[in-house]
């Protein structure tokens, strides 16, 4: 009996439909009680029982050695788990991995690549079917299961193997995370230099994500915060059971904020705290604090100390994955002890807290968000996307310097302006009541109320403003501000934060709520735009020496195809009865448009054979932003559907200027006379051939060259929509007439001292 799941065909026999579709079956492992050994052991019974396979089993790849080794099997003999080793390469499994795709075998004693292991019973099994797990393009380990029938495993196996071993690979990363601090927790210590204290009582930073926060310093990387700190109540008697209710306590806690957090931005909290799981149903990590409580080390402290063996481990190890989860642990520790101690929940969070970080992942930002956190001074710069899914989140954001991060004493109460970039310490009640009436100035420009469904200018002209959506959070307030779409979907976020590429089911059940939300309005998708400082930690190639000029954007895309395809799939399928278009960032030539669209064009045959609806007339645009791309402008508009400006890349790559970058970000000058005569290019190339034009990134929010824009054209606007009052404000206070002749005047200067002489005469 076969059945068909999203165009795929699965022999129900083997129970392949059910391994694709109870995938909580296999994420259960994170709610169960079991040790890290039993949590692979529990994937490989559990894929052997569906696919009714003889034998399963999972290999880990160790990089240092460039080995494969056995770590858990259902089928093959139990001592084999630890002692069978393979070279990266050797035998079906070690090629698989080594060339980064499934091989499977009909008749294994035949095959030249076959390389059976000795005294563990493998040649009996004929039919051999091995899946490299990956996270990205880096190597995991391997999923094999075999059986002795020949021929057994098809494509569909393969497919369906496929999608398992893409849910394995962070359950199998934090395994190994485990296995290395088993390693290194006895004795360990590290030496922590005390921090300088700032005697003045206002600091200055760089913006990134705008509002006011108020709350006590916390430093992520201090003594005080990478320690679980020791209450008060440290002699206070606890049992054993005692500190079992503490467990049991924290695990609802942790799993009823995954689910708070997968309701409310499903798009991108995927299982962000499994790994506080993980490490809390680790037996060495709480068996260690069991035995110390059993020799009569008080419960508070025997917490305390082996989180701290933990917390020195993470901080010191050579894994970046687990240095990643210095912030879990700790706050998994200070967790224990609250419940321990029967304070209230919203104890265990951080309300009332600022932090303070040389760097932050956006996973990091997405669980203290979670958690209540006021807001983050960072002193390491502030890469694009930890800044937007600051905004996305409403929690401000400032960049200082590391001296300046550094001297902040620990437990001090700031507040933070970070839309001017000021922190003040320990603020008195006259800067209090300033910030207070400014918040609700604030609150009082920004009342949906104020915003009327329609902008125009002064003489009557239309002008469209659409939403910058991030998240899928962002699009309750571009209903509320009246957006007219979304002009610009940034879909990588859903990757950033993950722990692997998305498929394209998952993929398309985001993309589909984002269609479905605005109800008609037009949406534009962009197409995955990682690389510059929006890295993914999973992907292998990371290390360039120039980022921004290297593997970014359309580029790894067009190199990934199957990544590419997937997001393109579901694209087209969220699209089906919706207004949708997609867009390619990173457009160099007409070549690279020609070449996106090719692939587009493929993937809507692929979809009709397949009969599953997408939309045939789906427009293609481009995301003008490179010099390269201004020079060929005319060939572009008569190629694409539709133009769109990207301002913040435009300027960067006009210029040569990393807006990232504190030393030169004084030179990213969106006024630049080659900043203006290229947008007027862009504009001018559009209209020539007909095609639509936008303009997004910061310059289209910007009221002091909002003039210019409607002068040179543009009547196309996609903001941030918290901008939409000030901006639609300020087009209804204009006229064209006005504009065109502002724009006429600027486009005429050479220097940059000219503009700027000139729009401060503007006001």
């Amino acid at each position: 009996m076969v059945c068909t799941l999203y165009g795929i065909v699965f022999d129900m026999k083997k129970g392949s439909v059910d391994l694709i579709c109870d995938v909580a079956e296999l994420i259960s492992v994170f709610d169960a009680e079991k040790k890290d050994q039993d949590i692979l052991q529990s994937v490989v019974s559990t894929v052997a029982w569906h696919m009714r396979a003889a034998v399963c089993s999972i290999y880990i790849y160790e990089e240092e050695r460039r080995e494969l080794v056995l770590r858990a099997t259902q089928g093959l003999r139990p001592e084999a788990v630890g002692t069978v080793r393979l070279a990266l390469g050797e035998g079906i499994t070690g090629r698989a991995v080594q060339e980064l795709r499934p091989i499977c075998v009909g008749k294994a004693s035949q095959s030249a690549l076959n390389c059976p292991f000795p005294g563990i019973e493998e040649e009996k099994y004929e039919a051999f079917l091995a899946v490299p797990i990956l996270r990205g393009l880096r190597r995991i380990g391997a999923l094999v299961v075999q059986d002795g029938v020949a021929n057994y495993f098809g494509a569909n196996d393969t497919k369906a193997l496929r999608a398992i071993a893409a849910q394995l690979a962070s359950v199998i990363e934090t395994v190994r995370m485990l296995d290395e601090v088993h390693g290194e927790t006895e004795g360990s210590s590290r030496v922590l230099a005390p921090k300088k204290s700032v005697h003045e009582g206002i600091l200055r930073g760089r913006s990134a994500s705008a509002g006011t926060a108020r709350g006590r310093a916390l430093t992520l990387g201090s003594s005080q915060s990478d320690r679980c700190l020791l209450p008060d109540a440290a002699g206070t008697p606890h049992t054993l059971e005692d500190f079992e209710k503490a467990v049991e306590r924290t695990v609802t806690q942790i799993n009823q904020l995954q689910r708070q957090t997968g309701e409310e931005l499903a798009d991108v909290a995927v299982l962000i705290f499994s790994a506080h799981l993980l490490i809390l149903e680790d037996e060495q990590f709480s068996g260690r604090i069991i035995k110390r409580i059993e020799d009569g080390t008080p419960a508070v402290k025997a917490i305390s100390v082996v989180v701290n063996e933990y917390a020195e481990v993470f901080a010191s190890s050579k894994m970046p994955l687990v240095r990643e989860k210095i912030l879990d642990i700790k706050d998994l520790g200070n967790r224990l002890l609250r419940n321990l101690l029967n304070e209230e929940a919203d104890e265990c969070d951080y309300k009332g807290q600022i932090i303070i970080a040389h760097e932050l992942l956006p996973s990091d930002i997405l669980k203290l968000s979670a958690e209540n956190v006021e807001g983050f001074i960072v002193s390491s710069g502030v890469t694009s996307h930890n800044a937007i899914i600051c905004r996305s989140l409403r929690i401000p954001m400032m960049a200082v310097a590391r001296e300046v991060a550094d001297g902040i004493p620990e437990g001090e109460e700031l507040l933070v302006d970070a839309t001017q970039g000021i922190i003040y310490l320990q603020p008195g009640e006259e800067v209090y009541a300033k910030y207070r009436k400014l918040d609700a100035t604030w609150e009082a420009l920004h009342k949906a109320s104020d915003v009327k469904p329609e902008t125009r200018t002064q003489c009557g002209e239309r002008v469209q403003i659409f939403a910058n959506i991030n998240l899928l959070s962002d699009l309750e307030p571009a209903r509320r501000f009246k957006a007219e779409g979304v002009g610009l979907y940034r879909s990588e976020f859903p990757f950033i934060v993950r722990n692997d590429f998305p498929g394209e089911e998952e993929q398309y059940d985001i993309y589909k709520k984002l269609v479905n939300q605005v109800a008609g309005k037009s949406v534009t998708f962009r197409t995955l735009d990682i690389g510059g400082d929006k890295m993914l930690s999973y992907y292998s190639n990371v290390h360039e020496a120039n980022p921004f000029l290297g593997m970014r954007a359309i580029r790894f895309s067009l190199q990934n195809k199957e990544i590419f395809c997937h997001q393109l799939r579901a694209f087209l399928r969220a699209g089906a009865e919706g207004n949708t278009r997609i867009m390619f960032p990173l457009i160099s030539s007409v070549d690279d448009f020609e070449a996106a669209r090719d692939i587009v064009h493929e993937c809507m045959d692929q979809l009709e054979k397949e009969g599953i609806p997408f939309c045939r007339d789906t427009q293609l645009g481009v995301m003008m932003e490179l010099p390269s791309a201004v020079e060929v402008a005319e060939e572009l508009a008569q190629e694409a559907d539709f133009l769109s400006i990207g301002s913040n890349d435009l300027i960067q790559y006009m210029l040569a200027v990393d807006r990232t970058n504190e030393q030169v970000s004084k030179l990213y000058l969106a006024h630049h006379p080659a900043i203006l005569r290229s947008m007027n290019r862009i504009v001018s190339a559009a209209r020539t051939f007909g095609k639509d034009v936008s303009i997004c990134g910061d310059l289209s929010a910007d009221p002091h060259m909002l003039k210019f824009l409607l002068g040179i054209g543009l009547r196309k606007f996609s903001i941030d929509i918290i901008n939409a009052p000030a901006i639609q404000r300020s087009v209804q206070e204009t006229t064209l007439a006005q504009t065109q002749k502002i724009a006429e005047t600027m486009l005429g200067f050479g220097r940059i001292s000219e503009v700027e002489a000139f729009l401060e005469t503007l006001g």
